[in-house]
């Protein structure tokens, strides 16, 4: 089969190639890949900031595709059948163990560029059916992990959500917060960008470049309550802002290292307020088959920005890596 490699920490390390097509054993089944997108995650083990098995290995967390062959012992499943396989197979459902965590698609398992996969037929959902296989690559990382983090705190209608920037799980999140009648303030450094979230829903947009203390212009918009949920997917240089900008009793929940992850902080606003400060590790296979239940109740149709040529992988690493630039999602088609 056709596959993509990467065979070193690098970003100019793919090369094509072509691999033995992958034989689903006992309780899997072989998914014909038609699409997949980018995560930090994915630009990160090609960086050598997340450590990978070895190399060379398939890169690539996400995807989706179709059912092309089942193992001995599977039932539920049909040949045809759209899919989206998780990318931690073995964390079915309940609370996250070292087990759970320990297979990664795209990490130590073969990721998504490549033409076939095999994974634990218990690792899958269904695509649902309003999207496309683009679409669908979307949802493993990015909406499982938005969907943990509106359920991270009790949002009702007028509860406020604050989003930092406009990458995968920061529009998931939008998209989820205003399904559950909930006021979303989204940062962004662009004003095209903030336009674009606007047209999703978002009710208060802030410039963070031309407003740099963006959590008190937070505060300023609350009549000084501040945000129920905080959505923090930069890291190491707005946790502090993000601790402010939270309301009392508000949860602040971290998700991205993008600017990194040793960040000094006061502790006091955590104290006084009696923040809930939550990490989160994507999810189950019961999380991402919630976010996509909730997805098809609610039509909605995840974000892409662009789609590359499975060719052109490297292309797609570099948008990525160069940060700030897309909205949404960035895809790689089969």
């Amino acid at each position: 089969m056709k596959a993509i490699e990467l065979t070193a920490a690098s970003l100019s390390a793919f090369r094509r190639t072509e691999l033995p097509e992958p034989k689903a054993a006992r309780g899997e089944v072989l998914v014909r890949l038609r699409a997949a997108t980018l995560n930090f995650l994915d630009v990160a083990i090609a960086t050598g900031q997340f450590p990978a098995a070895g190399f060379p290995m398939v890169p690539v967390a996400d995807g989706a595709g179709e059912i092309a062959a089942l193992g001995e012992g599977v039932s539920g499943w049909t040949i045809g059948e759209r899919v989206i396989p998780h990318f931690m197979p073995n964390w079915q459902g309940g609370a996250i163990t070292p087990r759970n965590v320990a297979a990664l698609r795209g990490v130590n398992l073969p990721g998504s560029l490549a033409e076939y996969a095999a994974v634990p037929a218990t690792s899958l959902v269904a695509l649902p059916a309003h999207l496309d296989f683009v679409q669908g690559a979307a949802l493993p990382i990015a909406a499982t992990t938005a969907w943990n983090a509106v359920r991270s705190a009790p949002l009702r209608p007028g509860a406020v959500v604050l989003l930092l920037g406009t990458g995968g799980v920061s529009i998931f999140a939008l998209q989820f917060a205003k399904a559950h009648g909930a006021t979303v303030i989204l940062a962004s450094s662009s004003d095209d960008k903030l336009e674009r979230a606007r047209q999703l829903g978002a009710d208060h947009l802030i410039n963070y470049r031309a407003t740099p203390a963006w959590d008190e212009e937070v505060l300023k918009l609350t009549d000084g309550r501040g945000a129920d949920l905080v959505v923090e997917t930069v890291g190491a240089a707005s946790i502090a802002r993000s601790l402010n900008a939270a309301a009392v009793g508000g949860t602040v929940f971290t998700v991205g290292f993008v600017t990194g992850t040793a960040a000094p902080i006061d502790l006091l606003p955590v104290i006084v307020k009696a923040l809930r400060i939550v990490g989160n590790n994507t999810g189950s296979v019961a999380d991402l088959a919630e976010a996509a239940r909730a997805i098809a109740a609610h039509r909605i149709v995840p974000v892409i920005d662009r789609i590359f040529d499975i060719d052109d992988a490297a292309a797609a690493y570099a948008e990525l890596s160069a940060g700030g630039r897309h909205f949404g999602k960035l895809a790689i088609a089969h």
